[in-house]
């Protein structure tokens, strides 16, 4: 009898480990999202040409994707930590956000970048000329206050301005709206909006479609030159139990980036047939060919944010490269 139990004892452990690793490669699936605009491009290139069924089935993998749109880092970083989505996206401070909230729990790390774009701080209000210019009067839209990437970069050049203890000094001036949203107030005006921290393709429509609408600076300006707007990121757990999965994303970002910078028409067409965009082909292939928009999954100068919001205190934990927040899958790159 107690050779049955311990071979039943053996069976039960055995079948455990198989449940627990099946668990743990639970393959073949993936929800990803992202936000407004022409920065995501790649993630519509990928998502229109069936980039990461591609690749998985190289691997011999049939893969589910989910795609989703969502506003604002907040809602993103909840989502993610929630287990409702697998990858998101938003701009390099949020990341860093959670990285640095996350470290020795999920560890949130970031899979790639999505891009170098600019950010401009707009404004219909003629009285502004800098930073300094603003006053309580003015209302500036962005799609996550206080968090998201047009905040911690409009804190970055405050503290430098003002001071570091006045790096928040403009989050009473900030008010969330989505691009979308914010871009149609600026147009439009009269509304309590006058400014608006805008990422493409909506600065260019909103510089175009009212007379009024300023540059007062670009995110470019703070950051030292071309510098990553977007990433993607995800846990731990999502990267190590489905390697196929990841390796058929990453490979299906890869591929995506060759697209755009080899036939940049074919993807100005992508972003309009993925996004149901009215906005005139020509207008798409200008932001894609303007050369301060670089469509690459290499990061650039992200280590300026993990730099400067570690002295402000918004991080506890300080990266001594930009490779303690990326996956090793993008360590080869010649990143920053």
């Amino acid at each position: 009898m107690k050779k049955i139990a311990r071979k039943a004892a053996c069976l039960l452990g055995g079948l455990g480990f198989l449940v627990a690793s099946l668990g743990a490669q639970a393959e073949g699936q993936i929800r990803v999202a992202q936000q407004f605009g022409i920065a995501y491009l790649l993630l519509d290139v990928v998502q229109d040409q069936k980039l990461i069924e591609k690749h998985g089935k190289a691997q011999g993998l049939d893969i589910k994707v989910e795609w989703a749109q969502v506003s604002g880092a907040t809602a993103m970083n909840e989502a993610l930590l929630a287990g409702s989505l697998d990858v998101v996206s938003a701009g390099v401070p949020p990341l860093l956000t959670l990285w640095d909230r996350t470290r020795g729990r999920q560890n949130v790390k970031a899979v790639a970048a999505l891009g170098s774009l600019p950010n401009y701080l707009l404004t219909t209000n003629p009285n502004i000329r800098s930073l300094k210019d603003f006053s309580e009067k003015d209302r500036i839209a962005v799609p996550a206050a206080g968090t998201g990437f047009q905040s911690r970069t409009l804190q970055i050049e405050t503290a430098r301005i003002f001071g570091k203890d006045q790096f928040k000094r403009f989050d009473t001036l900030s008010v969330s709206l989505p691009h979308p949203d914010a871009t149609a107030a600026l147009i439009a005006g009269g509304s309590e909006i006058n400014s608006h921290f805008s990422s493409a393709p909506f600065y260019y429509q909103a510089l175009a479609g009212n007379k009024n609408v300023r540059k007062v600076l670009s995110s470019y300006d703070i950051l030292g030159g071309q510098a990553t707007f977007n990433v993607l990121y995800t846990t731990q757990k999502f990267h190590d139990e489905n390697p196929k999965t990841y390796k058929a994303f990453y490979a299906a970002l890869t591929e995506a980036e060759k697209i755009v910078k080899n036939d940049k028409a074919k993807a100005a067409e992508i972003f309009i047939r993925a996004q149901k965009s009215r906005l005139p082909l020509e207008l798409v292939r200008k932001i894609i060919e303007d050369p301060e928009n670089d469509f690459t999954i290499q990061p650039q100068r992200s280590q300026v944010y993990a730099e400067e919001l570690y002295k402000l205190g918004v991080l506890k934990n300080r990266a001594t490269s930009w490779k303690d927040y990326f996956f090793e899958e993008a360590h080869a790159l010649p990143g920053s």
